[in-house]
């Protein structure tokens, strides 16, 4: 009698388990590598809502310094009281609140704080983006401030990008 030959099976066309628990594991690592990166990405991106919203309070003060004896002090979006300027205290988007914590007859302070209901509050870096009209030298300088309070007002500031 001859023995009986079963032939080979050929390789199931699937995966096993073991390549995709390998497989899972790779992109779990990468995930947590790529989205610190893009939340800063995102978090960068917003910032141009405080920087738009710094530039129109900018414009604002100095038409309204040519029409009064002294920059404004705060605002008022209804126009109703004619000491404030015409603008809302909160940024386009509502990422950041405007505040005027300073001003005189020839300088003035302007700052963007991130609301703590915008995804902007997790922004450590550049919690407070402010601009100062410097009565000294008359030249506008840029700063921020991180969650510490920290101010940063170099040259080569990253929360102001020129």
């Amino acid at each position: 009698m001859r023995p009986i030959v079963v032939p080979p099976r050929p390789p199931s066309p699937g995966f096993t388990l073991i390549e995709l628990l390998i497989t899972v594991a790779i992109i779990g690592v990468l995930a947590s590598i790529a989205d610190p990166s893009f939340m800063d990405s995102l978090r960068k991106s917003r910032r141009s809502d405080a920087v738009a919203a710094l530039s129109r309070v900018q414009q604002a003060q100095e038409r309204f310094r040519a029409n009064n004896a002294s920059y404004a002090t705060a605002f008022d979006a209804s126009g109703a009281d004619k000491a404030k300027l015409k603008l809302s205290s909160t940024s386009p988007d509502g990422h950041y609140t405007l505040a005027i914590p300073d001003a005189s007859s020839t300088s003035y302070t302007v700052t963007a704080t991130a609301n703590s209901s915008s995804p902007q509050a997790s922004d450590k870096r550049c919690h407070v983006l402010q601009v100062v009209m410097n009565d000294q030298t008359g030249l506008v300088q840029y700063g921020s401030s991180n969650d510490g309070g920290t101010l940063n007002t170099s040259a080569n500031n990253p929360c102001w990008v020129k």
